[in-house]
């Protein structure tokens, strides 16, 4: 994308404004044609002389302005933006005032601002132009309007509104046939058949582009029979480069394919595609995170933070090699090519880095890399959750009688009274590694404890929309490419940009991973209430954990795990809180009807075709300590129910729940025992 919106960035246009004299168009084609030579010195001392001829108009400090952005090598972007803002205040104009064709000759001013806010990943800013600019699509000349085009369509991407794209991408198909007819019954003169020939040369290198646009809006989708079409055409038309087999390698990844993912990135020819200076994309970096994500959907969760880390090394050495701008808000944009600004992922990275550490046992080192992706994407509830994560595992101790569901006698003998028949044991009221988290300090200090984690909890309700709020609610979500490719008038026109279908754009952002869908909203609810009543039980805050484990039950759309979680936390709180009786009624084996830990989906979320092979085993595996069928989880429920028949003294109805209990496990061993024989 880079490459081909910097060269409609670069002036106002090659064409003389009405007005201006013949010496002034003189000037102006010659100060054009040194730019487009790349002898930019000489284009200013036209452009100065040009300024002198006319110093109102505007549009030539603008080119004055690019051009000299062109001289430093595209590394005083903030200098330009300043200038480009300071016409804008000059003509009194801004986005918001385009509404008639008066306006449209500030289109290229508009233009220059979208391409700098979209490299300062500044999306929403730069698609609130770029649709300002496309409403008046007919009168622009075929290059700038399909430069608009194609810049809306990677900024719909870059924020996970892939319907958007594709109608644009339709209108661009239209664009094309128009111009070869209006090509094709040009002059005959050998003026016109030059540009006819570079006209044609340009429609063949956007229908390439506009192949790998559709394939990463169709994976997006996850619509795997339409990508598997437009697959075939990029291979067609771009070959076995770099950007097509990265593509091929996500439809893969998509379908489940994993070694044929895997093999596919392999035989890609890394060495050979542009660096981040010409393409703004640090491909190495992509080649180790790609190969992350796949072994993470393996299973494979060591391997996958091997590549994780070879990904990190390979964006620090490329942040390094362009002066790394990403420490320092004084130079941040200052001193790297534009093109080059969105290079550096180190936060995405992080991101992944975390999940993948969480996944293998180390939540410290987890806590770590999520704590700074946090401060770029604290508006993720996803990412809070995952602290919290960090936190309870980081606090639960990794004893191997914990690992496998065994109670665990720290914190809860206070100590031992007596000898021999006399001997008692007294119980703690509350246990007391749940007081010794963050004694004289602030609970809001980031280590990884409950404390903390209570915070993080709360911060990812709060980010979450309420039930009536979420049918209305189009968020957009800002995410980084993980590919390694370049990144009709009237009616129609603005259809695609104010969204007929708002059914798509129903989602909440979740950067820098996939936003969330309208059920996956209500599932990541559903987890982090579950986390804030177990937090809540570990901090003594019964009240609190009653309220978030009935908060929890409530919900439409609970899977069976969490609600059964949920039985249980309520149970613990109202035990606490000597509530026994309604304790009790949470404790009835008969609540426990499925434990399956798998979350409800959308047919959308799902994909309507999952590949002619067989899809391959993620390699996820249900943790030890939690019940593996529904008889498992009811005898768990039995012996609770004993405890609390015990509190009550009624040890009667006790020792029956406990052999209903020692049934029910014999029963599930038994079964076990001839499966395995």
């Amino acid at each position: 994308m880079a490459e081909n919106t910097e060269q409609n960035e670069a002036k106002h246009d090659s064409s003389s404004s009405p007005g201006m004299t013949d010496q002034e168009k003189e000037v102006a084609a010659s100060a054009y044609e040194e730019f487009t030579a790349g002898k930019y010195d000489e284009s200013l001392k036209h452009l100065e002389a040009l300024q002198e001829l006319n110093k109102e108009d505007y549009k030539i400090a603008m080119n004055k302005a690019v051009v000299e952005f062109y001289k430093s090598g595209q590394t005083t972007t903030g200098t330009l933006k300043q200038a480009l803002m300071a016409m804008k205040n000059q003509v009194h104009t801004s986005a918001e005032d385009v509404d008639g064709l008066d306006d449209v000759e500030n289109s290229l001013l508009y233009y220059n601002q979208a391409i700098i806010h979209y490299h300062m990943r500044q999306f929403s800013e730069a698609i609130s132009i770029g649709e300002k600019l496309y409403q008046f699509l007919e009168p622009f000349e075929e290059k700038f309007a399909q430069a608009v085009c194609f810049l809306l369509v990677d900024l719909y991407l870059l924020t996970f509104q892939p319907e958007k794209a594709l109608h644009l991408l339709a209108v661009l198909d239209k664009l094309s046939v128009q111009g070869n007819n209006k090509n094709g019954k040009g002059e005959n003169n050998k003026d016109g058949v030059n540009q006819k020939a570079e006209f044609t040369a340009m429609i063949e290198a956007a229908k390439s582009k506009m192949h790998q646009y559709k394939v990463r809006a169709y994976i997006q989708m996850k619509s795997s029979k339409a990508c598997k079409r437009e697959i075939k055409s990029v291979m067609n038309t771009a070959g076995n480069s770099a950007p097509s087999l990265f593509l091929k390698s996500n439809f893969e990844y998509l379908r489940g394919n994993y070694r044929k993912a895997v093999k596919l990135l392999n035989s890609s020819n890394i060495a050979e595609h542009p660096g981040p200076i010409k393409t703004g994309e640090c491909v190495r970096c992509m080649f180790w995170n790609n190969l992350g994500c796949i072994h993470f959907a393996m299973g494979k969760h060591n391997l996958g933070i091997f590549y994780f880390k070879k990904a990190l090394q390979e964006n620090d050495h490329t942040c390094a090699q362009l002066g790394d701008g990403s420490n320092g808000q004084s130079k941040k944009f200052t001193g790297i090519p534009m093109c080059a600004l969105l290079a550096n992922k180190r936060y995405e990275l992080l991101y992944n880095c975390g999940i993948q550490l969480l996944h293998i046992g180390r939540p410290l080192a987890a806590f770590e890399c999520l704590m700074e992706a946090v401060q770029v994407y604290h508006s993720n509830p996803r990412l809070w959750l995952r602290l919290a994560e960090c936190c309870i595992s980081a606090n639960k101790g990794g004893s191997e009688q914990e690992s496998k569901g065994l109670p665990c006698k720290k914190g809860i003998v206070q100590s031992v009274v007596g000898q021999g028949y006399h001997r008692k044991i007294v119980l703690a009221s509350q246990s007391t590694q749940n007081t010794i988290y963050s004694e004289g300090q602030s609970a809001a200090i980031p280590v990884a404890s409950m404390e903390f984690a209570a915070i993080c909890l709360r911060n990812a309700l709060l980010l979450l929309p309420e039930h009536q709020q979420l049918d209305t609610k189009t968020e957009n979500g800002s995410k980084s490419s993980s590919q390694s490719g370049s990144t009709e008038s009237g009616s129609e026109n603005s259809d695609a940009c104010s969204g007929k279908g708002q059914e798509a754009d129903k989602f909440l952002s979740a950067a820098p991973s996939s936003p969330l869908r309208k059920q996956e909203v209500e599932n990541l609810r559903c987890s982090i209430l579950a986390c804030s009543a177990y937090v809540a039980l570990a901090l003594g805050d019964n009240l609190m954990a009653l309220n978030h484990a009935e908060k929890l039950l409530h919900q439409t759309k609970v899977s069976g795990s969490l609600k059964f979680l949920g039985h249980l936390y309520a149970a613990e709180a109202l035990i606490s809180l000597d509530r026994i009786s309604d304790a009790i009624a949470h404790l009835n084996p008969e609540n426990v009807s499925d434990v399956s830990m798998g979350v409800l989906t959308s047919e959308q979320d799902q994909g309507s075709d999952k590949g002619d092979e067989p899809v391959e085993s993620s390699g996820k595996q249900t943790p030890m300590c939690y019940p593996s069928s529904v008889t498992s989880a009811r005898a768990m429920m039995l012996f609770n129910l004993g405890s609390a028949y015990c509190l009550r003294s009624e040890y009667d109805k006790a020792r029956k729940c406990l052999h209903q209990q020692r049934q029910a496990a014999g029963a599930l061993q038994e079964c076990r025992m001839r499966t395995t024989s």
